[in-house]
């Protein structure tokens, strides 16, 4: 009886051990309880940034975008147009994010539901550009005043180049005409329908003078012979604005990401960086960050 005893408690227990092997063979790992606060990947790693031309003309997001992709992982593809088409393509659900400097126009942008929110990112100023003779003598005459400079401008007949692509730039210099009394017509005003740089580069070929971004400038300068004729008005102020365009409006709108960008560019790192952008090779910066937490 002891005898049988004894085979049944050995065959139980090598019952056990083979029961015990299989298990540890077959049964899966099990993962470690996620950390709640560790980062996740984003599920899109590029997104649609719609600006203004004057923002890559200037060369600002060539030395800004290849910093957030190293930061975020996240790629950005541009579309620099004037500042009313800009906005458009987040109005059509064809941009993720938009940087533009037509306040106005962005705050309807956002009242109309086409945009989450504003965020005041950065800002810089206008000038008039204008030939180095500077035949009208606005430098003597309209230093620091644009409305008494396009009344000049408008008695002299002196050719004027205008972006005339709805951009921040052309409202700013329409609203400046406006002021001044003045409907710009005749042959001594040339719309030209494209973005800063090509605008420039006309003005300097057709010796005329221009409304023009401080920072597009200061990246042609060398490269052209028009100089800064009137600055420092308090109305050639330029501000920009960027905001999420509204994920209900395309399936394929990268909302994350859109939003990754935005609080790149107002985070501590994202503000330094673009009062550094221009020191190096003007003695200043192009733009002023200016977000207010």
């Amino acid at each position: 009886m002891k005898k049988k005893s004894l085979i049944a408690l050995s065959l139980v227990m090598t019952m056990l051990l083979v029961f015990a092997i299989g298990c540890s063979q077959t049964a899966p790992s099990v993962s470690p309880t996620p950390d709640p606060e560790e980062e996740k990947p984003l599920a899109n790693t590029s997104i649609i940034l719609s600006t203004t031309t004057s923002t890559e003309n200037s060369g600002l997001l060539d030395f800004l975008l290849p910093k957030f992709k190293e930061d975020t992982g996240v790629a950005v593809k541009v579309v620099a147009v004037g500042s009313g088409q800009a906005i458009k393509l987040g109005e059509d659900g064809d941009a993720d994010v938009i940087l533009a400097h037509a306040k106005a126009s962005e705050i309807a942008f956002v009242e109309a539901g086409h945009g989450l929110e504003r965020f005041e990112v950065m800002y810089n100023d206008f000038v008039i550009l204008g030939p180095k003779e500077d035949p009208l003598k606005l430098s003597e005459n309209a230093k620091a005043d644009v409305i008494k400079a396009f009344q000049l401008i408008a008695e002299g007949e002196g050719v004027f180049v205008s972006r005339g692509d709805d951009s921040g730039t052309h409202k700013a210099e329409l609203t400046h005409w406006k002021n001044a009394g003045i409907t710009p017509e005749g042959q001594w005003y040339v719309s030209a329908g494209k973005g800063m740089g090509d605008v420039i580069q006309m003005a300097d070929e057709m010796q005329g003078y221009t409304l023009a971004d401080r920072a597009t400038y200061l990246s042609m300068m060398n490269n052209i012979d028009l100089e800064v004729v009137v600055e420092g008005d308090v109305q050639l102020f330029n501000q920009y604005g960027i905001i999420a365009v509204n994920p209900e409006k395309s399936e394929k709108i990268n909302h994350e990401g859109a939003q990754a960008f935005i609080d790149w560019m107002l985070s501590d790192k994202g503000q330094e960086l673009i009062a550094e952008f221009g020191k190096e090779e003007f003695g200043q910066s192009l733009f002023i960050p200016n977000f207010k937490k």
